[in-house]
């Protein structure tokens, strides 16, 4: 028989009975009934029920073990009785009788407790996730993700991609937050950087010939931590593609993420459609740029019924050049007390509250209420409400100003309105291409033009587009949005060396400086570099998704706490002496 096992602790069924087993796993639970001893044994695959009683040369050794012993115990396979068979266990006809025991590995007192469905400090969990990931959901989540990963796999195989690795020590390169520095020794005062995306790597995979490349890429960024985003590394599905339009890297992409949700998705509905709405009408319609589509809720440009009109806040507003007026709709949200705790919530948000018009049927007849309604009048009020296609029951939420100022607040108000009225549906998966973004945005501050979305795209029009304003020109740039989350980023890319330092040049980066940072990619494409473009899906995000979990470290094996610190690891840590002197540093303490 093996060392540690002849089964695993789902593998049992009322076909063994009768057999010696060897099985080795965790002690899950003890249960004393009165001289005789209950174990629930756990390994990765399941659990299975052991007994020892008096009559067994192991019991008096068995009742040492504790909580979390890890033991391998020699038994006979025994038929349970039919009244105390298990269902919900695969192993729960049988039980095995122990005759034999020997302690693999005892257990101090728990910090945290793996059966149950206690909640602990997030503290306590990362300190010892080891313990933290022996919990069930959290073998779920682990196994689910690494599934996801052997699922794409599979499929961009399928498509006819390779995957290539890319260097993970490379030079720093900008690509919209901080790098991770790494000291050289054998270059004393320089620098490598770890790898934010294989973003110019890629590039120069295709302008050497490779037609089509992913690669499950860790990536590093020093960033600000949120639920949806680990302050340091994270994994994507990284792809490039020669010869390739924006279609072409969306009819690739889909199905492998289309595949991947049906497979994992637990039987939820997958969007089959998925819509490409432009940067200006997400912005418009959801204010967000990565919509959550489940909820119906559109919003609209109402500026005109305020214009002059009797409340003077609106009016006055729209006086200044760049203000309008939206609506939030809100299907069968016409109650007072609905309307109030919406204002609330934009109080909550920062603003001085959120204007609202509920109609209600007043017997003789449908009646606007609210102070809005009092103050525009009828015509005005039933013009909004026919633009908006509400009817009794309803209410429509209002905020004006420079977009730019609400719409954050505004896509927030759309969601919690979705979520409080029931009509976000829940058990699906709603996909939306973002597209055309503006490459360009000037400070309002200085006037002065930088990028505010991806350098590298290719502005849609090439040359000619760049030679008019800035802030009109849009990339070939997009981005996937999935139940409000952004899955996935990419671009065509500019891969025409003059069209590259004009567009640079727009945003304030000369020609030597172009050369300096992007030296690698600018020289490359003088030698023939074809068409191309891709995209990155980010695989702790759809992950997080599938799991149904509302925070990405649930699926992380071992992640970082929002303080960017291993708890476990402790790092990060101060450097020896030793190693500071080697590397020529010197640290200088804060103020």
């Amino acid at each position: 028989m093996h060392a540690y096992r002849s089964h695993t602790c789902a593998a049992l069924t009322a076909a063994n009975v009768g057999e010696t087993v060897r099985l080795s796993g965790w002690v899950h639970r003890v249960r004393d009934h009165g001289g005789v001893l209950f174990i629930d044994l756990r390994d990765h695959f399941g659990v299975t029920q052991v007994l020892c009683d008096g009559d067994s040369a192991a019991f008096a050794e068995l009742e040492k073990v504790r909580s979390e012993w890890c033991i391998r115990i020699d038994g006979t396979v025994k038929a349970r009785d039919p009244e105390l068979v298990n269902p919900k266990l695969p192993t729960g006809e049988i039980e095995v009788y122990v005759r034999e025991l020997e302690v693999l590995g005892a257990a101090d007192e728990l910090p945290l407790m793996v059966f149950g469905d206690q909640e602990y400090p997030e503290e306590t969990r990362l300190r010892y996730r080891y313990l933290d990931l022996r919990r069930e959901a959290m073998q779920q989540n682990m196994t689910l993700r690494s599934d996801v990963v052997a699922s794409m796999r599979r499929r961009m195989w399928d498509q006819g991609f390779r995957e290539y690795q890319t260097p993970i020590i490379t030079a720093s390169s900008p690509e919209g937050a901080r790098d991770f520095l790494v000291p050289s020794r054998l270059h004393p005062g320089k620098f490598y950087a770890l790898p934010q995306a294989p973003q110019q790597f890629k590039q120069l995979i295709m302008v050497s010939g490779f037609d089509k490349y992913f690669q499950i890429a860790p990536c590093f960024r020093d960033e600000d931590p949120r639920a949806d985003r680990s302050p340091t590394d994270f994994y994507q599905l990284d792809i490039e593609m020669s010869f390739v339009e924006q279609q072409d890297v969306f009819d690739t992409i889909q199905p492998v993420l289309t595949g991947v949700f049906e497979e994992f998705g637990g039987g939820r509905k997958v969007d089959q459609e998925w819509p490409q709405i432009s940067y200006k009408d997400a912005a418009l319609w959801y204010g967000s740029d990565k919509p959550d589509l489940r909820n119906p809720i559109r919003m609209q440009v109402v500026s005109d019924h305020f214009r002059g009109s009797g409340f003077a806040i609106f009016a006055k507003l729209l006086e200044q050049d760049g203000t309008e007026i939206r609506a939030i709709p809100a299907p069968t949200g016409g109650s007072r007390k609905f309307c109030d705790r919406m204002n609330a919530f934009a109080q909550k948000e920062g603003l001085p509250g959120m204007g609202y018009i509920f109609w209600r049927d007043q017997g003789e007849g449908m009646e606007a209420a609210g102070p809005l309604a009092k103050n525009i009048g009828p015509e005005r009020t039933e013009a909004i409400r026919q633009q908006l296609g509400l009817g009794v029951g309803d209410a429509a939420f209002f905020l004006g100003g420079k977009p730019k100022a609400f719409e954050k607040v505004a896509g927030k108000a759309r969601d919690v309105i979705g979520e409080e009225l029931g009509l976000t549906e829940k058990d699906r998966f709603a996909f939306a291409w973002i597209v055309d973004f503006p490459i360009y945005e000037q400070d309002e501050e200085t006037g002065a033009i930088d990028f505010e979305h991806n350098p590298f795209s290719m502005p849609q029009g090439g040359m000619d587009a760049l030679n008019g304003d800035p802030l009109d020109v849009r990339g070939y740039q997009y981005d996937l949005a999935c139940n409000g989350y952004e899955l996935v980023s990419g671009a065509i890319r500019n891969h025409k060396p003059e069209i590259m330092l004009k567009a640079f040049e727009l945003a304030g980066y000369g020609e030597d400086e172009v050369k300096s940072r992007f030296g690698a990619l600018f020289n490359a494409f003088h030698y023939g570099a074809p068409p191309h473009g891709g995209c990155a899906a980010g695989i702790d995000r759809i992950v997080m998704l599938l799991a149904d979990e509302a925070n990405i470290r649930e699926v992380m094996m071992f992640p970082m706490n929002q303080r960017a610190e291993d708890l476990m690891m402790d790092a990060p840590s101060d450097p020896t002496s030793d190693q500071l002197m080697e590397l020529g540093l010197r640290i200088i303490p804060q103020e």
